[in-house]
This record gives structure tokens, sequence and C-alpha cells, in this order.
């Protein structure tokens, strides 16, 4: 006879803390506590990465890793609402740590100071149950979305630039973000933020939305983003839905995949390192 199995309770701290989410039928103590217990890999501290640590670290998600390697700029705290001035020059993963521990020091906040490449990112991926992407790198995306659907892992995907934004969900066995874009763009085709620009609120909507679907997958309610590609477009306030599936030509979870191993994109995209 298996003996079953010991389930912590909320602690009178956390009933109390967690009470607006306690009370909702969705949610319940059983699901804060689901919460609590969940692991969410963040890729990039920057400004997708920002909003999205913050919610789910105010939501009592108990674990939460983040990868990035790059330093506060005076450029980032236009948009970037984990940094502060007098962050400038501190890595983000650092500025980061601080930010979500003044915000709930329960949260575990695990760093990987590291650029994300293929002989890493599976190693990293796998601790995790949930993997959000807030890259702001094509060869970044490619990879992370690799990894994720090799590991099994559910990617919560997102995209900004100048006033428009995307997000979806990608569960392995439904779709991945090669079925959309099977290939990277070549170099200079499609221009970066620091090329453009973004609206300083943009990632602030775009991160908030991931953060919901990431508790919605933890929780396991509602109908999540995965099938459907969500387009904004701030300028004239007009969200919509598109409609999205497997590709059984996808290279990566088609029917024949040619991509069967990670690949570092660095020289075909003609990127900077893998920052987020």
């Amino acid at each position: 006879m298996v003996a079953a199995t010991q389930v912590r309770p909320l602690t009178p701290y956390q009933v109390r803390r967690y009470s607006r989410h306690i009370i909702m039928p969705q949610v319940g103590s059983v699901g804060q506590r689901k919460l609590i217990d969940a692991k969410v890999l963040i890729v990039g501290a920057g400004g997708l990465g920002s909003p999205i640590s913050i919610y789910l670290t105010l939501a009592g998600v108990g674990t939460i890793g983040i990868v990035d390697f790059d330093t506060v700029d005076v450029t980032n705290l236009q948009r970037q609402v984990l940094h502060y001035d007098s962050d400038i020059d501190k890595p983000k993963v650092q500025s980061a740590v601080e930010t979500l521990n003044a915000y709930n020091p329960e949260t575990n906040v695990i760093i990987h100071e590291s650029p994300l490449m293929s002989d890493n990112a599976m190693e990293i991926v796998q601790d995790y149950d949930i993997v959000i992407n807030g890259a702001d790198n094509f060869p970044t995306r490619y990879l992370v979305n690799d990894a994720a659907y090799l590991a099994g892992k559910p990617l919560v995907d997102g995209s900004i630039l100048l006033f428009d934004g995307q997000a979806t969900v990608f569960i392995p066995g439904k779709g991945c973000y090669r079925c959309l874009f099977p290939t990277p763009p070549p170099p200079g085709e499609v221009p970066s933020c620091a090329e453009a620009g973004v609206l300083g609120m943009l990632p602030g909507m775009v991160g908030t939305i991931q953060a919901t679907e990431t508790v919605k997958l933890i929780l396991g309610v509602g109908e999540s983003l995965s099938g459907r590609l969500l387009l904004i477009d701030a300028l004239e306030m007009d969200f919509r839905a598109v409609k999205m599936r497997r590709n059984p030509d996808c290279p990566l979870c088609g029917d024949n995949p040619t991509v069967t191993e990670l690949i570092d994109y660095v020289a075909f995209c003609g990127g900077a390192p893998l920052t987020g």
C-alpha cells in the first residue's frame, strides 16, 4: 500500500498574505499550494522579465529562476521595472534578486548569470516546470523554444516592438515557435528594440499576460493561449487572437523533424551574445 503524500498546510502568514487568492474558487488553498510548489524559469530580466517576475513573486510562486548576464543600463529604466536608477552598471540578476526579495522574501530566486547556449540550456531548463521566454533577440528565442520542446516543458512566449506585442503558449505536442517561424530571419531584416524602440508600457502589458498564462498553467484552470496567438496593437488599442496549430512540416515538432538538438544561432543571425 502506497502512503498518501503529505501536503504541507499553509502557514498563518501565507493564509493572510494570499487571502485574496484563497477566497477565489479557481485558486483556493490547494491552488495556492500549487503556486508555492511551482518552479518557473524566466529567460531575460529586462522589459518582459520584469513584470513577469514581479507578478509571479507576488502571486507566491515558490521558485523562480532567472537567466541573464547583462548589466543594468540607463536606457533600460524607461521600461524595466525590476531595476532602479541606483542599479545602473549592476548585473541584472543581482538587481532582480534584490527587488524580488523585497516584494516577497519567501520566493526562492535562483540566478543563472551566464549566456544561454546549446551546451547549458537543457541543464538549466530541466529543473523547472514551466519556461517563460522574455528574450529580446532571435538566437535566444529559438534556443529557448527548442530547449523547452526537447525537455517537454510548456513555453509561455511573448515579444514586443514599437507599439506592437504578441503572446502565446506552446505545449509540447501541440505546436512550437518554429511552426510559425521555421527559421530565424536573416541579419538586419527585423530591427531590435534598441534599433527601433519600444513603448515603455508595452512590456508591462505583454509581461502581465505571460504571468497570467503561467499561473493558469500552474493551477490547471481556464483556457490557455495554446493554439492561439494574441496580437496587441497598443497604438489602436486593438487585441485580437488568431488560431494556430501544430505544423506537420515543422522542423522541430513536425512529423519528420530535422532539428533534433540545440543550435546556437548567433553567427547565423548576426546577433550579439545571448542576453535577456
